[in-house]
């Protein structure tokens, strides 16, 4: 799964599955653009560079249309090129339909689903031009199971999916491969701020028996953005233990 001499763009760098996948990259030989909000993805930037990765920390507003433009055509003006972008940034607003508010549910189709398109869109450009590309979407098994008190954020996370396969059949004929890796209960900040209750319930129906780490889920993204995976567009590849199949 080499990436040597790619330009990779990793939204939600700064911790969690983003990180493993930024650090996954580097050491395949990517020149990782590791983006978050303000400078919070300065340390993951620091493990790749002490490790003799080659990574630069971006400053990016997932709900910010300017902002977001501005992180792919600034990698574009310094390198040139765009040859992967994972959008992997995402929030969750938890809370049962009847309570939910609808701020909660905008501002996770903010993030989660129209962050997404607007990421694609600036970085289909160079692509295009450049005759290739890999974009990879961070999905999750509940955009895919359904999951109650979540129905914000399972239709972000089933959008990206069907997002993901509509773009794909767009830009197959420019050797852009587009696809989405689901995960499922992934060892993460977001996963440990679950009750114990709900994290011994979640586990219950991993039949693997554990929780995934990061680590499993980057590797997944490393394959789908590799020159191995040339052949595979608008697949939804599962990393969860198999919770869902």
């Amino acid at each position: 799964m080499n990436t040597e001499h790619k330009i990779a763009v990793v939204t939600g760098a700064s911790r969690g599955i983003g990180r493993a996948i930024a650090l996954q990259l580097a050491r395949r030989g990517a020149l990782v653009i590791a983006a978050a909000r303000e400078a919070n993805a300065q340390a993951t930037v620091d493990e790749i560079t002490a490790a003799g990765g080659l990574a630069e920390v971006a400053s990016a507003d997932m709900t910010d249309t300017a902002s977001l433009e501005a992180l792919i055509s600034g990698a574009v003006a310094r390198h040139g090129r765009i040859d992967i972008l994972i959008s992997n940034a995402g929030i969750t607003r938890d809370q049962l339909m009847l309570r939910m508010k609808r701020a909660d549910w905008d501002e996770v189709m903010a993030t989660n689903l129209t962050a997404a398109f607007t990421l694609c869109q600036a970085a289909l450009k160079p692509m295009i031009r450049q005759r290739g590309g890999r974009i990879v979407a961070m999905s999750s098994v509940v955009g895919q199971s359904g999951n109650a008190g979540q129905a914000n954020y399972a239709a972000s996370k089933a959008g990206l999916i069907g997002f993901c396969k509509s773009l794909a059949k767009e830009v197959a004929s420019r050797n852009i491969t587009v696809n989405v890796v689901a995960p499922g209960l992934i060892d993460t900040d977001m996963t440990r701020a679950l009750t114990a209750n709900a994290q011994t319930d979640w586990a219950a129906q991993i039949p693997l028996g554990r929780p995934g780490t990061p680590a499993d889920v980057a590797a997944a993204v490393c394959f789908l953005a590799s020159d191995e995976a040339s052949y595979i567009t608008g697949q939804v590849l599962a990393v969860n233990g198999g919770m869902y199949m």
